[in-house]
């Protein structure tokens, strides 16, 4: 009896190992494209660096070159999000002024599909309702000069796991933030030399049934390419899709994997 004992242990073991490597990827839409930013860059250094830190596999959609008014051609399909666990919004298209095609873009947010929000996406679809900021979960009119500056934690959260309670980051692009929605939590601010009063730079938010992970931090590729951004946005990510255990680990079954990714959007 004892050594049947020892192999049914063994067989759970075996298949408990099994489901993990079965894990299907967290499936990521990467929107990008836009103004006043090297997204190629950008691109380049984030894609496969979220991929070699989690099992996550990033679907690249970059339109819209240096346009501020462009229309990502995604959002005008019915579900657009469907298919995707996550949604990467690191795009800057502020000048996109039309409420209609704002709901196209948010509806899928508010009925669960969860977000990560990035740099830029904070300025973005400026079209007179606080649509937008509600699900980004802060308001933001814009940005003072460019310098380095400490970004400090204020609250404990699995997505910061290993980052410096003190982050200094290299010369960045500080948004000013006039308003925290309720839904949202700061968990990181920087001081502004132009407000002299911390600014959020990392918060969580709800909207809807949907998570949402956001970050003002990521101006400068130098930026991005530390390994401590592309540490937070891993965890981030995998927060937003549910799958970060509360130590700031990959969920079993999601942390790092070898396999091809997955290349641009069809």
């Amino acid at each position: 009896m004892p050594a049947l004992h020892q192999v049914l242990i063994a067989c759970g073991l075996t298949l408990a190992a099994a489901l993990a490597s079965a894990a299907e990827p967290v499936k990521v839409l990467y929107i990008t494209g836009g103004c006043c930013h090297d997204y190629e860059s950008q691109k380049a250094i984030l894609v496969p660096g979220l991929e070699s830190r989690a099992n996550l596999q990033m679907t690249v959609l970059h339109e819209g070159g240096t346009s501020l008014d462009h229309r990502v051609s995604i959002y005008s399909q019915p579900d657009w999000s469907k298919g995707y666990d996550v949604v990467f919004h690191n795009e800057c298209f502020a000048d996109v002024k039309d409420p209609e095609f704002l709901q196209k873009i948010v509806a899928e947010h508010e009925k669960g599909t969860p977000a990560v929000v990035m740099h830029c996406a904070m300025h973005c679809y400026r079209v007179g309702t606080d649509d937008w900021f509600r699900f980004c979960g802060v308001t933001s009119p814009g940005h003072g000069k460019h310098y380095a500056y400490v970004a400090k934690t204020i609250a404990g959260h699995p997505v910061l796991a290993g980052l410096p309670k003190e982050w200094q980051l290299p010369k960045d692009e500080l948004y000013y933030i006039d308003k925290l929605w309720p839904t949202a939590t700061p968990l990181v601010e920087g001081m502004s030399e132009e407000r002299k009063t911390m600014q959020t730079v990392i918060w969580t938010n709800q909207y809807g049934k949907a998570r949402v992970f956001g970050t003002t931090i990521g101006h400068y590729p130098e930026t991005v390419r530390q390994p401590e951004f592309l540490d937070l946005m891993t965890r981030g990510t995998l927060w937003a899709a549910g799958k970060l255990d509360a130590d700031g680990t990959p969920a079993e079954g999601y942390e790092a994997t070898s396999r091809e990714p997955a290349g641009a959007a069809p």
